[in-house]
């Protein structure tokens, strides 16, 4: 029995390469541990969009998406403040806000996210809705390996992690492209339409490790 329940907990944190396509991640309960490592096939860049779809009851400040480097812990991360109801895109050393959205609790909400550095142009839409571009200071800091985390923020190099910040829910469709993905592209992803997938991270072939009680189950769809 010994050896079994060891090789349960291997596999469950070995990585792997899947087709997550019509599945979701599971977190579900708040703690200061589980969380999915997402490995990306890059590890510079001057130009990010990312989209991901999340489900929530938290009535809380929780984070959506942390990607950090050894020299700055928000190197590119997406927080949602309960308090102020803002979504905060986190680039570099600057991060922005985006106030008055309808972000509702047990509720799908696809969230995308696109940051230039050269020009430092920040934008986010909201479940279909474009809203304004935003400037950060595109502020340089040292190159250094990216580590991607979901379902917990990142205050230091792949730890550092804060109960109070994670989140508990479902995600699912997460992309990540080095460049700014065009409009249209966006409002395919947000209708669930085809799109052209992300080329750092790819939701159907995306490289993850999972860490603690962290769920892979069929993404939940409404019956007509």
């Amino acid at each position: 029995m010994q050896f079994v329940v060891c090789l349960i907990i291997l596999i469950s944190n070995a990585a792997a390469i899947e087709d997550l396509s019509g599945k979701m991640f599971v977190f579900p309960q708040q703690t200061n541990t589980a969380h999915v490592k997402l490995t990306p096939s890059k590890t510079s860049f001057t130009v990010i969009t990312v989209c991901h779809r999340s489900f929530t009851d938290l009535k809380r400040e929780h984070v959506l998406f942390s990607m950090a480097i050894p020299s700055n812990t928000n190197e590119f991360a997406i927080i949602y403040k309960f308090a102020t109801n803002e979504m905060q895109p986190h680039m570099k050393r600057d991060k922005t806000s985006y106030g008055g959205l309808n972000y509702k609790i047990n509720t799908w909400h696809s969230i995308c996210t696109t940051w230039d550095s050269t020009s430092g142009l920040v934008q986010l839409w909201f479940n279909g809705q474009q809203l304004i571009k935003k400037y950060v200071n595109p502020d340089s800091t040292p190159p250094g390996t990216p580590i991607i985390v979901l379902g917990q923020e990142q205050d230091s190099h792949g730890g550092g992690f804060d109960i109070n910040q994670s989140f508990v829910g479902m995600m699912t469709d997460v992309h990540m492209w080095d460049y700014v993905v065009s409009s249209c592209e966006i409002q395919k992803y947000m209708s669930e339409l085809s799109f052209t997938p992300g080329n750092v991270l790819n939701w159907a072939a995306l490289d993850f490790l999972i860490r603690d009680r962290v769920l892979i189950e069929n993404k939940q769809l409404y019956c007509q």
